[in-house]
C-alpha cells in the first residue's frame, strides 16, 4: 500500500503513525517518507533503488526550509518517490544513526550539519552526503531538482562503481574509528598529569573574546560545559584568571540577546560576537549545563548575578518545559508564523502600547529596543546593554525604583507576548536531556538552598524510574504520549547516573546513590569495553548502531564518554571502591591520544580528569564536574 501525503486531501505517509513531533512534521508531505526500518530497506531492495536519508529536528530551523522548499513540492516529492525510497529520522530520538551517518558527510565534505541529507545503497551504506539542498541550484549549492535525477542516473548506469565506493567509505570510516586503537589494560591506570590540563586553559585563553566573554568571533555558543572547566580547574589550581574567564561568558550570556530578558531562559546561540541577535530555538540541555555552570560560579565567587542566571532558567523550564507528568520536555522551536524571532522581538511603540510612552520609553532603553531595530525589519532583540547603575543616573532615576519599574513591567508585557503565535514545543521526553536537568536542578536546591528546585527534580527522576524503564528493567530513551521506547544509549545512562547522584548529593538519601550506582552497572554491563573505550548502544550485533564507538568530544553537551568516566570516579569516590575508580581513570586513559591533539573538545573529560587528580590530592572539595563534597 502507497501513502501519499497531501494537506489538501487529507492523505498522510508512514510517518503519521510515528511518535516523534519532527517525523508528524512531514506526514503530510507529498514525499511517501519512511520511518528507519526494515521495510523501507528491504523496499529499496525489492526495486533496486537507492535510499534518500534525511536526519534532522523539530526545532531545527534550516529543517523547516528545506521541507517547505522541497519536502512539500510536488516536483520534488515525484523524483524522490519515482527514484528512491526516502526516509526519516528524528536524530534527538536516533543519534546513534546519526552520528554514524554524519561522520560519512564529515568525511566526505568536511564538514556537518542539519538537515543532514545521505545517499545510501539498499544495505545502508552511503555513497554520496551533504546537509542543506535547496530545491533549485543556487549560491554553488546543488538544487535537488539537480542532484536527484543525477545521482538516481548514476546508479542505474554504474551500480557497480556505486556499490564499490560505498564501500571504500565505511572501510574508511572503520580505519578512522576509535575501535582500531588499542589502549593497555593495567592493575593502577597512569593518567596525563596538570600539563594536558594546562594546556587545554592555555588553549581556551588563548581563543577567549576578553571584550565580550566566549570563544572566538561569531557564531558563539555558550559551550557551559568548557565553562564548567575553567571554574575547575581555576579552584584546584589557583588560576583566577580562569574563573574570571566563565563569570564574564556567563554575565554575557545572561545580559546578551541570546537570554531571553522577558520570558528567561537561554536560546542556541548568538550569530554575532556580541552575544546579541540569537538562533531562537531553546533546547532543554542547554539550560541544564548553563545552570551548572552558573551555580559553580556563583559557588565559587559568591557574584549573585550567577544565582539569578541559574534561577531564572530554572524559572523557564519550571514554567515553560514541565510536563504535566513532572518531566521536561525537549524543546522550544525558533520560528513562529513562518519566521524565525518573531515571538521574541519587540519595537519601540509595541512597548509604549503596553507599558505607556513614559514607562515604555524607558523600558525599550534599558533594553536597547530602538526604532531603527537591531534585527529585521526594524524590530529589536531585548537586550542589557547598559550597567544599570550607569543607566539610572543618566535617566535621573534612583536605581532601586528603576529595577522596580522593570520588574512591575514584566508581567503585562508577558501578557502581550503571550497573545502571539508561540513558537512550536517539541513535547518528547529525552531520557539523557532529562537527566541533565534534575542533576542542575538537585545541585541548584542546594546551593541556592531553594527546597522547590529539589521537589521538581526529584518528581522529574521518578517518572523517568517509573515510565521510561522497560519490563526487562532497561532505560528507554523515549517518552511522549504514553509510549516509551527505543532502548537507551550511552548518555542516556551516563546523564541519568549523574542526575542520581546529585539528587544524593542534595538530599542525603542513600536510595539514590544505590539507584546511581544501579543505572552505572548497567553502563557498564551494556557499553564498557576492555580497553575503556565505550560503545554508543547496547543492541546487539547485527542491530544499526552495534559496534558503533561512542565519541568523547563534548558537543553541545557532554559527551555520553565524558560522563561516564566523571560517574565512576565519583562512584569509587563515594563508596570508597577503587574498582570503580580505576574504571573512570581507564576511560580517560583511552582517550587521551585524541584529547592531546584538540584539549579545548574535551572538557568535560578534562574536568573528569581534574577530579581524579584532586581526589588522589584528598582534597574535601571537588565541585565543578563532581562536587566531592559531602556536607
Amino acid at each position: 500500500m502507497e501513502f501519499n501525503g497531501d494537506h489538501e486531501t487529507g492523505k498522510a505517509n508512514r510517518l503519521i503513525n510515528e511518535k516523534s513531533p519532527y517525523l508528524l512534521q512531514h506526514a503530510y508531505n507529498p514525499v511517501q517518507w519512511y520511518p528507519w526500518g526494515d521495510e523501507a530497506f528491504k523496499k529499496a531492495e525489492d526495486e533496486n533503488k537507492p535510499v534518500f536519508l534525511s536526519i534532522g529536528y523539530s526545532t531545527c530551523h534550516w529543517c523547516h526550509v528545506m521541507e517547505k522548499d522541497s519536502f512539500e513540492d510536488e516536483e520534488v516529492a515525484r523524483l524522490l518517490n519515482h527514484n528512491y525510497v526516502p526516509v526519516k529520522v528524528d536524530r534527538e530520538e536516533r543519534p546513534d544513526i546519526d552520528q554514524k551517518y554524519m561522520a560519512v558527510c564529515q568525511a566526505l565534505t568536511g564538514q556537518g550539519g542539519w538537515p543532514l541529507t545521505v545517499f545510501l545503497t539498499p544495505d545502508k551504506k552511503a555513497f554520496y552526503a551533504g546537509t542543506f539542498f535547496p530545491k533549485h541550484s543556487r549560491y554553488g549549492i546543488t538544487g535537488m531538482v539537480d542532484l536527484l535525477p543525477r545521482l538516481s542516473e548514476f546508479w542505474q548506469r554504474d551500480r557497480k562503481r556505486v556499490l564499490q565506493a560505498g564501500e571504500e567509505l565505511e572501510d574508511a570510516l572503520k580505519k578512522m574509528s576509535p575501535e582500531t586503537k588499542s589502549v593497555d589494560k593495567l592493575a593502577a591506570v597512569d593518567l596525563p598529569g596538570e600539563e594536558l590540563l594546562d594546556e587545554a586553559y592555555r588553549q581556551l585563553n588563548a581563543g577567549f573574546d576578553h571584550k565580550y566573554g566566549g570563544f572566538g568571533e561569531a557564531p558563539k555558543f555558550p559551550a557551559p560545559h568548557q565553562l564548567l572547566f575553567l571554574i575547575e580547574h581555576g579552584r584546584r589550581t589557583g588560576k583566577q584568571e580562569a574563573i574570571d574567564m566563565a563569570v564574564k561568558t556567563l554575565r554575557a550570556i545572561h545580559r546578551g540577546g541570546i537570554f531571553d530578558q522577558l520570558g528567561y531562559g537561554l536560546h542556541r546561540y548568538s550569530v554575532d560576537r556580541f552575544w546579541l541577535v540569537p538562533h531562537f530555538e531553546k533546547m532543554l540541555y542547554d539550560q541544564a549545563v548553563t545552570a551548572l555552570a552558573a551555580l559553580e560560579a556563583y559557588r565559587e565567587v559568591g557574584d549573585p548575578e550567577m544565582a539569578e542566571l541559574a534561577g531564572k532558567i530554572f524559572t523557564y523550564v519550571l514554567r515553560d518545559l514541565t510536563s504535566d507528568e513532572d518531566s521536561f520536555y525537549a524543546a522550544e522551536d525558533a520560528d513562529s508564523e513562518g519566521e524565525e524571532g518573531t515571538f521574541y522581538v519587540w519595537k519601540p511603540e509595541e512597548l509604549k502600547k503596553v507599558l505607556g510612552s513614559e514607562i515604555g520609553k524607558l523600558v525599550a532603553d534599558y533594553y536597547g529596543v530602538s526604532e531603527e531595530g537591531n534585527f529585521e525589519r526594524g524590530s529589536s532583540v531585548m537586550h542589557r546593554p547598559h550597567e544599570d547603575n550607569i543607566f539610572a543616573g543618566s535617566n535621573n532615576i534612583e536605581p532601586e525604583k528603576m529595577l522596580k519599574i522593570l520588574k512591575d513591567s514584566r508581567k503585562p508585557l508577558m501578557e502581550e507576548r503571550s497573545a502571539r503565535i508561540r513558537p512550536f514545543r517539541d513535547d518528547k521526553i529525552i531520557a539523557a536531556w532529562n537527566g541533565l536537568m534534575i542533576a542542575a536542578l538537585a545541585r541548584g536546591s542546594k546551593i541556592l538552598k531553594e527546597p522547590a528546585y529539589l521537589e521538581a527534580a526529584e518528581k522529574a527522576a521518578a517518572f523517568i524510574i517509573d515510565k521510561m524503564v522497560s519490563d526487562k528493567g532497561r532505560l528507554l530513551r523515549r517518552y511522549r504520549e504514553g509510549e516509551a521506547a527505543i532502548p537507551a544509549f550511552l548518555d542516556d545512562y551516563a546523564a541519568l547516573t549523574w542526575a542520581y547522584l546529585e539528587l544524593y548529593q542534595a538530599s542525603g538519601k542513600t536510595d539514590y546513590l544505590e539507584t546511581a550506582e544501579r543505572l552505572n552497572r548497567q553502563l557498564s554491563e551494556f557499553f564498557l569495553l576492555e580497553n575503556g573505550l565505550l560503545r554508543y548502544s547496547a543492541e546487539p550485533a547485527g542491530e544499526d548502531s552495534a559496534g558503533l564507538i561512542a565519541e568523547a568530544y563534548d558537543g553541545a553537551s557532554p559527551s555520553g564518554v565524558s560522563m561516564a568516566a566523571m560517574n565512576f570516579l565519583r562512584l569509587g569516590h563515594l563508596l570508597q571502591n577503587n574498582s570503580l575508580s580505576e574504571r573512570g581513570k581507564e576511560i580517560i586513559a583511552a582517550q587521551v591520544s585524541v584529547v592531546k591533539r584538540q584539549p579545548t573538545g574535551f572538557t568535560y573529560l578534562l574536568s573528569a580528569l581534574g577530579y581524579a587528580h584532586s581526589v588522589n590530592e584528598a582534597s574535601p572539595h571537588c565541585n565543578a564536574g563532581g562536587s566531592c563534597d559531602l556536607e
